[in-house]
């Protein structure tokens, strides 16, 4: 999808566009986070083990990454806003089959069904969020959207795990396919109906996205994916075990978490307008000491309470420089850059469920899950580095 990223002189006319922008994020966010949540309520109520419970997260991470370019490419020969809207019509639909699953493989449908609006949703999103403000302030524009995903870490996940753990599962999913009305209402109301889109190029588009530099950005976005899922799939057992923690502390746990998701994200926006390639070094070596640290600082409520606030807030700083970064260096191809991308964030979730769920299986211990999602930091650290070092010697073979 050939999307031209076309900055507004002045950020006025922009709060509206990006509120609606945001209230999709916040329903997007309340249903892929909330199962972590709900994961053992969930697995007693389709009765399957937790690891095998994890795999709907999992699932609803693959389907993210294979939605994304098909649903992009799908939807480019309509207007942002009628897109856009139907996105969230699919997300709408997937909720409502999730409320109805009878058993655990429609119940694995459903999410697939729900997760195939994600990628193309936030993709082009980002790209229309992009194209309201001034360039200097666009990594900001594009946190604002993901404002959406941490609040809904803050008050839809914890919501909707209390009404799963009060009232039942299927009850949530069906609360959250509400909020998917009240966002296609917003965008119906904030967006210009604007003109069709183009035929994408797709030969042309899929070459872009091919360069060495692309797909640098896109695996560091999914080795800091991978090492945020690696806990946080597996945060509910991981606190009864380790912190011995209460239904309420986990529900807490999961605000404080989103708390610091909303302030990464908005201090990740800012490094990021400063330097993309700093901003995510930062934070990507945040997320892996935090993480190697885990063990010790999950063995009390107050000392987890705090150490997840923290890890929250690194984890989720890292969303706005590494978007910003494909989307720079995929700019013939920015609207299909972008949603891959999020694919990418999806299969870093996948990896990093599929990672927790094995050390799990494997009788290693609760206390090593955060280790393991810890080295897959310190190989996006790594990756990093590679796309630094790349884009120096590009710049001294054709300096501007």
């Amino acid at each position: 999808m050939t999307v031209t990223v076309t900055p507004s002189s002045a950020p006025r006319g922009a709060a509206w566009p990006l509120l609606a922008l945001a209230i999709g994020a916040f329903a997007i966010g309340t249903t892929e986070f909330s199962p972590m949540g709900l994961l053992p309520v969930i697995a007693e109520g389709v009765d399957v083990s937790i690891p095998a419970a994890g795999l709907l997260v999992s699932a609803y991470a693959i389907g993210v990454m294979l939605g994304a370019p098909v649903m992009t490419l799908l939807f480019s020969r309509f207007g942002k806003r009628t897109a856009l809207m139907a996105l969230m019509g699919i997300f709408t639909l997937g909720n409502l089959m999730s409320a109805a699953a009878p058993d655990y493989w429609t119940l694995l449908i459903a999410r697939l069904v729900t997760s195939l609006n994600h990628g193309a949703f936030f993709g082009l999103g980002a790209v229309v969020a992009a194209s309201v403000v001034p360039k200097d302030r666009q990594a900001s524009a594009v946190a604002t959207m993901f404002m959406g995903l941490t609040i809904a870490n803050i008050g839809g996940v914890p919501a909707a795990t209390w009404l799963g753990q009060q009232i039942g599962w299927r009850e949530a999913f069906a609360g959250t396919a509400a909020l998917g009305l009240v966002a296609i209402a917003a965008l119906w109301l904030a967006l210009p109906q604007g003109t069709p889109g183009q035929r994408p190029d797709v030969r042309r588009e899929l070459g872009v996205l091919v360069r060495p530099e692309v797909v640098i950005a896109m695996l560091t976005t999914v080795m800091g994916a991978g090492a945020m899922f690696t806990l946080y799939t597996y945060i509910a057992p991981i606190l009864t075990v380790l912190t011995e923690a209460s239904d309420a502390f986990v529900t807490l746990a999961l605000v404080l978490i989103g708390i610091g998701f909303t302030i990464g994200n908005w201090l990740g926006g800012r490094l990021a307008d400063w330097s993309l390639t700093g901003a995510t070094a930062i934070f990507m070596a945040a997320l892996a000491g935090l993480m190697l640290l885990a063990p010790w600082g999950l063995d009390s409520p107050l000392a987890a309470a705090i150490l997840l606030t923290v890890w929250g807030a690194a984890a989720f700083a890292l969303v706005p420089p590494v978007q910003m970064r494909v989307m720079q260096a995929a700019a013939e191809a920015p609207g299909l850059a972008s949603s891959i991308n999020i694919g990418a964030f999806n299969l870093g979730n996948a990896l990093g469920a599929a990672l927790g769920g094995a050390v799990i299986g494997a009788d290693l211990g609760y206390a090593a899950v955060p280790v393991a999602g810890g080295l897959l930091a310190v190989a996006g650290l790594g990756l990093v580095w590679l796309g630094h070092r790349r884009g120096m010697a590009a710049r001294l073979a054709c300096p501007v």
